[in-house]
């Protein structure tokens, strides 16, 4: 243990106040079961007026009660009477634990008047000496009622405690009688969140936005004097995990104003009218704390376009709670001083009601981080962590190509635990390689057997890959090949560097395909047979195939015509074009399939040298970096400059610009020296 660890003191967690609700509820039980248990004991037999009279004229009777109130006669027995078998046999029979000394009999009456002038004339057939008379008195029926209505009671009581802890404090929204509160989460100056946009790195034109709209809060009079109004909401767009979340946490830390936050979910309910119920609840509190921020997170929970996959006649429940969002957004009762800022990752499926200029006037697009955003988000996540000195944020940036802002978190956090698990005092480049290849290729399997034969067939299928795309010109250039098991079925893999582009010509879409078929076209050539391996490879070529000749118009014989649908439809059960289009597009695909793969195959047969190379050695090392593949086969035939070898030559260079500068500056202070030489060392 540390010396840090073992200076903490432990702090004992503060006693639980003891649950008062369930308390009360065990001793409502307890007391019901008393009271009954109780009533039980002291039940009685009733018997008939003649049995009485037997009973009287055989003195086994010791005691009579007349409840005048309740027209009834309690009998209780001598101590010599219960010793009778029929007695106690009639008594037991009632109740097993009933009480000797009674009363033990019960007797019901029409009339109190008539009963005592019955048993006066009764009393007088015996002995003077046997005589015992009656008392008469009326009954408190408190026990009798308590058990005869005590599951009511229970009930009643319970229903009430439920009642009362739904309606209660622990929070709006979560109750029955509060289901139409918001359930939205409070940041002010009480609880500020700590996050500032010093902590959103790569998003740079994204922090301009946003950080606008704070200054608005912040200093209003900088934009109304020139007439400006305070846009009513930005929606940020973006992939999954590129920081759209992290950055309205920025906005909350950084905004000196109120800050709701809340998921599109939470909306929704069960209940019909409670989402629509729950948005006016929550832009009213808004408005009491103008100006405001209200953050709603994966709004395409509420926000989907109205009228797709309803059935006639059908009342949606989500449909209604964006006809409140969109009421309160924009309407005749909207606040200026409340701005909305949403997220979602699936702008498609959004109303275009809720899209238009005056509701979400600012659409801000967060795609994925080129190579300088990776190197500032590393950046971030690297300071809270001790590495050595050869880790560089710029090489880890332009080793995660395609690496969203929650996927580089990802990658520091399992390097810091791999150099933890190998008991390192810092966290070297090692560890943050071996970090990107489990969060590309899953955890490798050190423990999975395979046959000498089967990693042969993988030897040369990753050579395949390796070798079409080092000799085809527009394919991504090879930054890692692996032999090693990986993630739940992969066997290998490769990882290529793809080039910071949106445009795509049909010619480097089909060298990616070439390089995609590279390993198929390597398992026919050197072993005559091809294996599953490829399943991967043909889903991904099948779908680009499809994609160029159905959406992009990359096809002669289908033409400049694309079937895709931007709007995405829901439940569209036709295609848009015709049977005979269909088996067109089928065998145009095909056709290109097979033109790629031919193509590789050639390519490959030409370099076989470099494939026996490349597989020889990857079953020798399992892993093969860029700089193995240039001493194995040499350098790309290509002289394209990659962004890897792009960054890495501004590095290289970085240390002698900076020796130039300074001998700039001494010739600059050289007198000798012309203007025309100085403009031109600054050229």
């Amino acid at each position: 243990m540390s010396d840090k660890n073992k200076s903490k003191k432990f702090v004992p967690k503060p006693p639980q106040k003891p649950n008062l609700q369930l308390w009360l509820i065990i001793t409502a039980v307890i007391v019901l079961i008393g009271v009954t248990w109780f009533n039980q004991n002291s039940a009685t037999v009733e018997i008939t007026m003649k049995r009485f009279e037997d009973m009287v004229l055989s003195s086994d009777v010791k005691k009579v009660t007349v409840i005048y109130n309740q027209n009834y006669v309690e009998v209780t027995l001598r101590e010599e009477a219960l010793e009778n078998q029929r007695y106690k046999d009639e008594l037991e029979a009632q109740n097993r634990f009933y009480n000797p000394a009674g009363p033990h009999y019960k007797i019901n009456i029409a009339s109190v008047d008539n009963f005592i002038e019955n048993y006066t004339q009764l009393e007088e057939q015996l002995p003077e000496g046997e005589r015992i008379g009656y008392s008469a008195k009326e009954e408190e029926s408190w026990g009798n009622w308590i058990s005869s209505f005590g599951f009511l009671i229970l009930i009643f009581f319970l229903f009430w405690m439920m009642m009362r802890r739904m309606s209660g404090p622990s929070g709006p929204g979560g109750q029955i009688f509060n289901v139409g509160k918001s359930k939205a989460q409070l940041f002010d100056a009480e609880n500020k969140v700590k996050i500032t946009f010093d902590n959103v790195a790569g998003l740079d034109e994204a922090k301009e936005e946003v950080e606008e709209i704070v200054e608005f809060l912040k200093t209003p009079s900088k934009f109304t004097k020139l007439g400006g109004k305070i846009p009513k909401g930005a929606l940020l767009i973006g992939p999954p995990g590129t920081g759209k979340t992290l950055l309205a946490k920025a906005v909350a830390g950084e905004a000196g104003v109120p800050f709701f936050t809340l998921s599109g979910s939470d909306f929704v309910e069960m209940f019909v009218g409670v989402g629509a119920a729950r948005v006016r609840d929550l832009f009213k509190q808004a408005k009491e704390k103008a100006p405001c921020i209200i953050f709603i997170d994966e709004i395409d929970a509420i926000g989907r376009s109205r009228g797709k996959g309803q059935m006639p006649g059908s009342n949606d429940e989500r449909e209604n709670t964006l006809n409140s969002l969109l009421v309160e957004m924009d309407g005749f009762g909207t606040d200026s001083g409340v701005i909305v800022l949403a997220a979602t990752n699936r702008p498609d499926v959004l109303d275009s009601a809720l899209l238009r200029a005056g509701r979400f006037d600012r659409q801000i697009s967060i795609d994925k981080p080129d190579i300088v955003g990776r190197e500032a988000i590393f950046k971030v996540h690297l300071e809270p962590i001790k590495t050595s000195d050869d880790v560089e944020p710029k090489k880890l940036a332009a080793q995660t190509p395609g690496f969203a802002g929650a996927e580089i978190a990802n990658v520091c956090n399992e390097a810091a635990l791999i150099a933890a698990r190998r008991n390192k005092d810092a966290v070297d480049m090692q560890d943050f390689q071996d970090a990107v290849d489990r969060v590309i290729g899953g955890l490798e399997k050190k423990n999975k057997i395979i046959s000498p034969e089967e990693k042969q067939i993988v030897a040369y299928h990753e050579a395949g890959h390796a070798v079409a795309g080092w000799f085809l010109e527009h394919a991504d250039p090879l930054v890692k090949v692996s032999i090693v098991p990986r993630g739940i079925a992969a066997l290998g893999y490769a990882q290529y560097l793809p080039k910071e582009q949106f445009l795509y010509q049909t010619e480097q879409l089909i060298d990616e395909m070439c390089m995609a078929l590279g390993g198929r076209a390597a398992e026919e050539i050197i072993f005559g047979k091809i294996s599953t391996g490829a399943l991967s490879d043909l889903e991904r070529i099948t779908k680009m195939a499809y994609s160029m000749v159905s959406i992009y118009g990359m096809n002669e014989k289908i033409g400049n015509v694309s079937f895709y649908d931007s709007k995405g439809s829901e439940f569209k059960m036709d295609k848009p074009y015709s049977e005979n289009t269909a088996q067109t597009i089928d065998e145009e695909v095909r056709k290109l399939i097979e033109f790629a793969y031919s193509k590789t195959v050639t390519l490959l047969r030409e370099r076989k040298t470099e494939l026996e190379k490349i597989a020889k050695e990857l079953l020798e090392k399992e892993i093969l970096f860029q700089s193995d593949l240039e001493n194995l086969i040499g350098k790309r035939p290509f002289d394209k400059e990659t962004t890897y070898e792009k960054f890495t030559r501004l590095k290289n260079e970085k240390k002698p610009n900076s020796e130039s500068t300074t001998v700039d500056k001494e010739k600059s202070n050289n007198p000798e020296e012309t203007k025309e030489d100085v403009i031109e060392n600054k050229d």
